[in-house]
């Protein structure tokens, strides 16, 4: 490999923001802020999004999915609750 043309491959922090969940992880990003772990500062980055925080991987994306089935068969049904079929 030539020399001085690669990014720095180290270990780095990635960071969770909603659940708060830490990643160490060898990564080529560049980051600005550093956080200590275990005695050690690590290059830190900050995630929006996870596997740990994700809709899709968490099941929420399903319930949000069928609780709209749910209210449209609610909508179909409340018009015909009040009618009696002769």
């Amino acid at each position: 490999m030539k020399e001085g043309i690669h990014p720095e491959y180290r270990e780095v922090v990635f960071l969770d923001q909603q659940t708060g969940n830490n990643y160490i992880i060898r990564s080529t990003v560049q980051t600005r802020e550093t956080i200590e772990l275990d005695g050690k500062t690590y290059p830190l980055f900050k995630c929006d999004v996870t596997a740990e925080s994700h809709p899709f991987y968490t099941g929420a994306q399903t319930r949000v999915v069928e609780t709209g089935r749910v209210e449209k068969f609610r909508a179909r049904f409340a018009r015909t609750a009040g009618t009696i079929k002769k």
